[in-house]
């Protein structure tokens, strides 16, 4: 056990003495008000964000909703639908220039209102979670995606979950939710044979609060990866301008999705390199 943590260490720990490499998470898409304002939540205010994104040269992960339901703040709701073609189009586009897509759920429809306590996944079984998962991965399939992240809606899923969802994944994002399920932990960190991804202020924010912490850790040179968490929600409704500020400072700094996993991969490799 101690000679398997040294290899894991040693794969994804040794960017710490790097300057820091940003992961930077996105979410959602589609967004849970699509449907009912196309016009300041749709498919092409998303566009808008992508393209300032890209054109900054920021790579990032969208976390995907396969299945998403009406009014998912309503837990006695019951309405959902499939991804519509021009969202498949986006996703493809997307994916195609170097977006990493991740699974966010399956509809994103919360099981209590209350908005401490708004989830997916709370309080479900180990088998029912696997069912849900195993439908959401299977309605992503058809477009060319078989996710290796997993963000849960909302940041909420039982500690109990997690040999449901580490089974699948090879990583499972998190956000300041989290820490009444599983507590306060550094990012990333191993549990079992996954990767926990959790993100905290100030790189879980508005773009406006992330900026002027990113430009601090790029100054200090303070070495590892940090995840940062952004809405595009959020930031249409602030104007873009504080986005655009955040992705030129991102920009030659902000690793893609791919490098990391690619180092999840290396500390497998080296695991099994020692055991052998």
């Amino acid at each position: 056990m101690v000679q398997r943590e040294h290899a894991r260490r040693e794969a994804l720990g040794a960017a710490r003495s790097r300057p820091p490499r940003f992961l930077v998470r996105v979410d959602e898409y589609p967004h849970w008000l699509a449907d009912d304002e196309p016009l300041r939540y749709g498919t092409d205010t998303f566009e808008h964000f992508h393209d300032i994104m890209h054109s900054a040269g920021v790579p990032y992960l969208l976390a995907v909703v396969p299945q998403p339901s009406q009014r998912p703040v309503d837990p006695r709701g019951v309405g959902c639908r499939t991804l519509a073609d021009e969202e498949i189009t986006v996703l493809q586009r997307v994916r195609s220039e170097g977006v990493e897509l991740a699974v966010h759920g399956l509809d994103h429809r919360t099981r209590d209102a209350h908005p401490r306590r708004q989830s997916e996944l709370l309080g479900r079984s180990a088998d029912e979670l696997r069912e849900r998962l195993a439908r959401a991965d299977e309605l992503l399939e058809p477009i060319g995606v078989r996710p290796r992240v997993f963000v849960p809606p909302w940041n909420r899923f039982d500690a109990c979950q997690w040999r449901a969802l580490a089974e699948r994944y090879d990583i499972v994002c998190g956000g300041p939710e989290s820490v009444m399920q599983v507590g306060f932990h550094g990012s990333p960190t191993w549990w079992d044979d996954a990767v926990y991804l959790p993100s905290y202020a100030p790189f879980y924010e508005h773009a406006r609060v992330v900026e002027p912490a990113a430009r601090r850790a790029i100054d200090r040179r303070g070495g590892g990866w940090i995840p940062i968490v952004l809405h595009w929600g959020w930031e249409a409704e602030d104007g873009w301008h504080d986005l655009q500020a955040l992705a030129r400072t991102l920009s030659g700094h902000a690793a893609p999705w791919s490098a990391f996993l690619a180092e999840v991969d290396a500390a497998r490799e080296a695991e099994a390199a020692t055991a052998a």
